[in-house]
């Protein structure tokens, strides 16, 4: 059905049905007012200058309803139409069509979420299908899938080229139980009998036609292991000059930490000695304050001063200076 609204409104109509609400100085509706159109419908919004303009609600007679922007006449905007099917669409309108960003309720369940141009599904979006949960996650062109596009099943998807609504060109399946199966979708002949006339397939026959399969390693809880340390990159892609490279990293770091800990050990050493010494010396120290305390220094006489002082004068000298005196006498 058309939803551009009635345009009964328009300049030249002699019959406005009724209205009533503000009114500018030419006596144009202007301003909030509601109105009643000679073929039923209804409008209860915003006026300007004898247009609907602005934020407003029309009704339909046949049951559609559209809330939302209004602009010198149109729909333009933001807004939300509801067909009399019980489909929906809310999001942005330009001249009395859906275009922009928008989410689309049709009337078996189906949403599509996404990009709009001229009332057509046009640019990225998604469509989900309400019977089986699927859905189609790309590109649409004039409402049609067409381009890189997913399909996203229960326990699958597939991942490739559309063309007008058919999967068409290379792509691929990815399991959820972690294998991926590579092919592609090529177009084929509909088999028909010789006596049917020829006519034109509305819709082409594609084929799957897969080509290898990729499989991913299963976790096993019986089989644990615990994983290698991270690296930076695929392992597989490290050259011999990149593993040499890690190598010396390796032995630098180990001879980094073997010098530290080297070094740590003689500073530790290094303080119990200096400990030790102070120890040692605090223990002397006290010992010869307690000999000082307990045994007085006794004095020595004047006799064993003078005895001390006394150089001892060898045999042989004394001798010498016997006969020198004799000899003198």
């Amino acid at each position: 059905m058309s939803d551009l609204g009635s345009d009964f409104e328009d300049d030249g109509v002699p019959d406005l049905g009724f209205y009533e609400g503000e009114k500018n100085e030419a006596g144009e509706r202007h301003g909030q007012g509601k109105a009643r159109l000679p073929n039923g419908d209804t409008y209860d919004g915003m006026y300007e200058n004898g247009r609907r303009h602005g934020q407003g609600t029309y009704r339909f007679k046949n049951g559609a309803r559209y809330v939302g922007e209004y602009y010198q006449n149109r729909k333009h905007g933001v807004g939300t139409f509801m067909y009399p099917d019980g489909s929906r669409y809310e999001g942005d309108w330009v001249d009395d069509q859906r275009q922009g960003q928008g989410v689309y309720t049709y009337a078996n369940g189906d949403t599509y979420s996404g990009d709009w141009y001229a009332h057509q599904r046009h640019g990225q979006g998604v469509y989900t299908y309400a019977d089986t949960g699927s859905r189609y996650i790309g590109t649409w062109a004039n409402g049609k899938q067409e381009g890189a596009g997913e399909l996203v099943h229960h326990n699958h998807r597939y991942q490739g080229k559309f063309s007008n609504n058919t999967i068409l060109g290379p792509g691929k399946y990815v399991f959820d139980i972690g294998c991926e199966q590579h092919g592609s979708y090529v177009q084929a002949e509909q088999e028909k009998d010789e006596e049917e006339e020829e006519e034109p397939l509305a819709v082409p026959v594609t084929r799957w036609i897969p080509e290898k399969i990729s499989c991913l390693t299963l976790w096993s809880p019986a089989a644990e292991v615990q994983p290698p340390p991270p690296v930076v990159g695929d392992p597989a892609e490290v050259t011999g000059s990149d593993a040499a490279a890690q190598d010396g990293a390796a032995q630098d770091t180990a001879a980094q930490d073997a010098a530290a800990q080297d070094t740590a050990a003689q500073d530790t050493a290094a303080q119990d000695a200096a400990a030790q010494d102070a120890a040692a010396q605090d223990t002397a120290a006290h010992h010869q304050n307690a000999e000082t305390t307990e045994a007085p220094a006794q004095e020595e006489s004047p006799d064993r001063i003078n005895a001390e002082a006394e150089p001892q004068i060898p045999d042989s000298a004394r001798g010498e200076d016997t006969a020198r005196d004799e000899d003198a006498s």
